[in-house]
């Protein structure tokens, strides 16, 4: 279901939908009440949900939607604003799914490919997700990249936890991995596969021995929610400065820093060029941007790259991790969460060829195992982790080394 408040925007991206053979649209309305009505009337899986509509708004209609319904997959679609960034984050904390930024001109709408693909790719994904969810078997399929429409990529995320929203992801997605069954397995035990696509246990590294010099966290889909949960367990007095990079566009990584600094009360920075790292402080790659780290005498001070995008995204975890690399080598923590695509994971060999390590979060609890996956069944992790776990392991590594 297609919801915006304008008949051509309506029409452009029903249009834009239907060129895929996997996607159908079943009904399309103008506002949040006429969208819950349409609920009950189609077998809707995925809407595309704008914010700002006369009658019900998409704020106010989310959380009614998915009350009528609670597996329904809500992208919402908005022009990027900070006012409707703050909306959106508060549609993600309501139990939406996803948010695209929409171009803002019906002219820009209808020729933005990187638009009308990646809206695609979130559809399909979420589609499969809920039919996952319903135990309904779902075949890989061939997701177009944004950047590289010929390269497959099978559909993405696990089941959606009820009330862990996700945000914008700009990575093509992973393999779906298949969820280790039973209880969370203690640290540095194998996990068996449930289901074919994984051959073997995931196998583990050793824990770290020495203390890290710096905390290095990569997420996409589902990463501002497990952020916050990390963050806000972690608390401050952590000596480590902690860099994230987040797969988000410009203004978005603005609200998310003062976000993860009222939910966590870590002094949390958007990084700018030439910001001094500082112990205890948590410092957001800005959207549009790489963010990568580099020695001024005795300071690491930030660079911010406008070079390509990488794993087709910028922010992109691969060159953050690199240039870490050459300033901390062995003395690097890596934490990889819930995301989709493989952004983390070449950067994540690297830290380990250095002496790093490299932490990921588990399957059940992530949005999409697309990012922790990779770097997981790659055999680079001392540790895959449930979200709750995360924030008790990284204080226990950073404090003193793990036994």
């Amino acid at each position: 279901m297609v919801c915006d408040d304008s008949a051509v925007i309506r029409g452009l991206i029903s249009r834009n939908l239907e060129t895929d053979p996997e996607i159908h649209v079943v009904t399309t309305v103008s506002n949040g009440q006429m969208a819950l009505n349409a609920l009950s009337r189609h077998p809707i899986e995925v809407c595309i949900l704008d914010i700002e509509m006369p009658v019900m708004d998409g704020l106010t209609a989310l959380p009614k939607m998915i009350a009528a319904q609670p597996d329904l997959q809500v992208v919402m679609a908005s022009t990027l604003t900070r006012r409707n960034a703050e909306i959106s984050m508060k549609a993600l904390a309501a139990g939406a799914a996803d948010y695209l930024a929409k171009p803002t001109t019906s002219m820009a709408l209808n020729a933005a490919a990187e638009f009308k693909t990646e809206l695609a790719a979130k559809v399909k994904a979420l589609g499969a997700a809920r039919r996952r969810a319903a135990g309904i078997a779902v075949p890989h399929s061939n997701l177009s990249s944004a950047a590289a429409s010929a390269t497959p990529t099978p559909p993405g995320p696990a089941p959606r936890p009820f009330g862990a929203p996700t945000m914008p992801g700009h990575a093509p997605a992973a393999p779906a991995i298949a969820r280790p069954v039973g209880a969370p397995a203690p640290i540095g035990a194998a996990r068996p596969a449930s289901a074919p696509g994984v051959k073997a246990p995931l196998s583990f590294r050793a824990a770290p021995t020495e203390i890290p010099e710096i905390i290095a966290i990569g997420s996409s889909t589902g990463g501002p929610q497990a952020l916050f949960a990390v963050l806000s367990a972690l608390k401050p007095g952590l000596a480590q400065p902690i860099v994230i990079t987040q797969h988000m566009p410009a203004t978005f990584t603005t609200i998310l820093a003062e976000h993860i600094e009222r939910a966590s009360g870590i002094p949390t920075h958007e990084a700018a060029e030439g910001m001094v790292l500082q112990g205890g402080h948590v410092y957001v790659a800005p959207g549009e941007f790489h963010m990568t780290i580099e020695a001024q005498g005795a300071q690491k001070v930030v660079k911010l790259l406008k070079t390509p995008p990488e794993n087709y995204c910028r922010p992109s975890v691969d060159p953050m991790l690199r240039s870490l690399i050459k300033l901390y080598a062995r003395r690097i923590f890596t934490v990889i969460l819930t995301g989709m695509g493989q952004d983390g994971l070449r950067g994540g060999e690297a830290v380990v060829a250095a002496g790093g390590s490299v932490i990921a979060q588990d399957e059940a609890t992530s949005v999409v195992w697309g990012m922790p996956g990779a770097v997981a069944t790659a055999g680079l992790c001392s540790a895959v982790l449930p979200l709750a776990e995360i924030a008790p392991y990284i204080r226990k590594v950073a404090t003193r080394a793990a036994s």
